[in-house]
């Protein structure tokens, strides 16, 4: 855990989340989901959204190695979720309002680029963004593939990040 220096701020930790981490990753991301992103959404998006973010199925995908959810925490406090599709497709990015351009995000994706990285098979890493975070990607990297599409209700931009 990285503390900078001259600074009373507590050190922040990314771990790997677990089924009895999930409700509290989902409580995060739903309320931040509703506050920046469901104003844009149509209410089939909304809903569809929800279906995606339920507890019980990304449950069973974790059980199943099909994704994993990494947290940063500062103390016990969960700061900010990012959920992958194995093997490397970003399906969650959310950091607490409170937290906001504070590093979360940029730190839970710095995690997951170490991870697919190590994996030594993995070459890209794919995103469909939300319209509130293209900018954040393209900070990071990240290339359109097209232009902002909407599927089922929800408003995405297809990118791509080469390793």
């Amino acid at each position: 855990m990285n503390r900078p220096s001259g600074s009373d701020v507590p050190a922040r930790s990314v771990v790997r989340l677990d089924e009895s981490q999930l409700t509290a990753a989902v409580n995060l991301v739903w309320n931040v989901f509703l506050e920046f992103e469901a104003p844009e959404y149509t209410p089939e998006g909304v809903a569809n959204f929800a279906k995606f973010l339920d507890r019980e199925s990304l449950a069973t995908k974790l059980r199943a190695g099909q994704l994993y959810l990494l947290g940063c925490f500062q103390q016990r406090q969960l700061l900010g979720v990012i959920a992958v599709r194995v093997p490397a497709h970003l399906c969650l990015l959310f950091v607490d309002k409170r937290c906001h351009r504070q590093g979360i995000a940029s730190r839970l994706f710095q995690a997951v680029l170490q991870n697919c990285r190590e994996d030594g098979e993995i070459s890209r890493i794919t995103v469909n963004s939300s319209p509130y975070a293209v900018e954040f990607y393209h900070r990071l990297g990240f290339v359109d593939q097209a232009g902002e599409q909407t599927r089922d209700g929800i408003r995405f931009t297809p990118m791509l990040l080469s390793l």
